[in-house]
């Protein structure tokens, strides 16, 4: 993660390529900024995405979209009403892996958005400057994430496990 945020910086900052154009043309500036974290965590959360879709879409079978091709569907119309829909427990547990990673991004963020108090500190950062004059309120950060995460996966638990209402879990 500390590379993908030198790399950010070398290829997003102000004086790197695209960044350059940014600041110039658009006047965006991400480096040290409440988006410049955002792009850093997406960076570093993205592939994790990317490799559940990726399995979603090979395991298809690809003659549910020829079917519908063939009884004259168009591609965009076989898009949103066959491929998405089978593709949607793979998109949903990519979503929450990316969103997991994201949420305990540090290096990249570090790296790229800094650690400014209000800014773009976020709760891993926040924790790591916290534990060095007090131990215990990082406790209590570390517990404010635990705490997300198992909010989310409790709203989340039917759809990412339906079987377990089967049999009663």
């Amino acid at each position: 993660p500390v590379v993908g945020g030198i790399a950010l910086l070398a290829s997003l900052g102000r004086s790197g390529m695209v960044g350059r154009w940014l600041h110039d043309v658009l006047g965006i500036q991400l480096p040290f900024t409440t988006a410049g974290a955002v792009v850093a965590a997406t960076f570093v959360s993205i592939p994790l995405f990317v490799i559940a879709a990726e399995s979603g879409l090979r395991s298809q079978d690809p003659r549910l979209e020829d079917a519908a091709l063939a009884a004259g569907a168009s591609r965009g119309y076989v898009f949103r009403r066959v491929t998405l829909p089978m593709l949607a427990p793979q998109l949903l547990a990519g979503a929450v892996l990316a969103w997991a990673r994201a949420l305990g991004e540090f290096g990249a963020t570090i790296t790229f958005a800094g650690n400014l108090a209000g800014r773009t500190q976020t709760l891993p950062l926040a924790v790591y400057q916290t534990r060095q004059t007090d131990p215990g309120g990082a406790v209590l950060l570390s517990l404010l994430l635990v705490a997300m995460s198992l909010v989310v996966l409790v709203l989340l638990r039917d759809r990412l496990a339906p079987r377990l209402r089967l049999l009663g879990g």
